[in-house]
């Protein structure tokens, strides 16, 4: 069986408008798309080059009315769903949508943290691809903003064994928290939200080759950038934007790519 515990194994961008979603994405990402039947409801896989990145679909009525905005999820892997969500509960955390089981796909359950940050636990039904460097057109890092970082992370690392890489003090912001998987690469941060943030949730960064390029495309395809592009410790680029829907998402350049 392979070690996809706590990987982050797909991101899905729920939508008021799939086939904007589908314009504006492309020429922000360089994504392609793709169709997949299954069952009745519409969905629609992000594909760079021939592999599938992750699906887009139109927010589900009942999401919207009990006031959930578009917005990008991303699934976490792990080997036992009903163990990591009686886990889960045990921890203070809401089942969002019940355990759903996806024909040759597999079985998730959407929660939400005891901070409220919805994410998706999910059991593959095969083996997973070896875990490797992001390249462009991948998501590549994976932020939690959140109401208390200790909390959160003391969740999270019960939940999907991660552990603290590195802890950087960002002063009045407080500590931005960098994890992994036992021994792996850093996956993203943690760290408090600050005032202006009404929610906690988790902030998906895709990997570009040109983070200016790619915030002008936003700019160009009616959606908005909060912050960036500005550079981080290391040299890389990253920009936080809203797509004209309203999800919210990051960009991320690598330096010297």
């Amino acid at each position: 069986m392979s070690d996809h515990r706590g990987r982050f194994l797909w991101y899905e961008l729920m939508t008021t408008d799939v086939e904007a979603a589908k314009s504006f994405y492309s020429a922000v990402t360089g994504w392609s798309t793709t169709p997949w039947e299954t069952g009745d409801q519409p969905y629609t896989m992000w594909m760079t080059g021939e592999a599938p990145v992750g699906g887009l679909m139109e927010l589900q009525a009942e999401a919207a009315e009990a006031g959930a905005p578009p917005h990008w999820l991303a699934y976490i892997g792990t080997h036992d769903l009903d163990a990591t969500v009686e886990r889960a509960l045990e921890l203070a955390a809401q089942i969002l949508v019940p355990t759903m089981d996806v024909p040759e796909v597999g079985r998730m359950t959407i929660l939400a943290d005891p901070q409220g940050a919805g994410f998706a636990a999910f059991e593959p039904a095969n083996e997973q691809p070896p875990e490797v460097p992001p390249e462009n057109g991948n998501m590549s890092w994976h932020d939690l903003v959140t109401s208390d970082r200790e909390a959160a992370w003391a969740f999270y690392s019960d939940l999907f064994g991660w552990e603290t890489t590195e802890e950087m003090d960002m002063g009045e912001m407080g500590i931005y928290q960098m994890y992994s998987r036992p021994g792996g690469a850093p996956l993203g941060g943690i760290f408090n939200r600050p005032p202006e943030a009404s929610a906690s949730a988790w902030l998906l960064y895709a990997k570009v080759p040109d983070a200016a390029a790619a915030v002008e495309a936003v700019r160009a395809g009616g959606g908005q950038v909060l912050n960036g592009p500005r550079e981080v410790p290391g040299g890389d680029q990253i920009a936080t934007c809203v797509d004209p829907q309203g999800a919210t998402f990051a960009v991320h350049a690598a330096a010297g790519d």
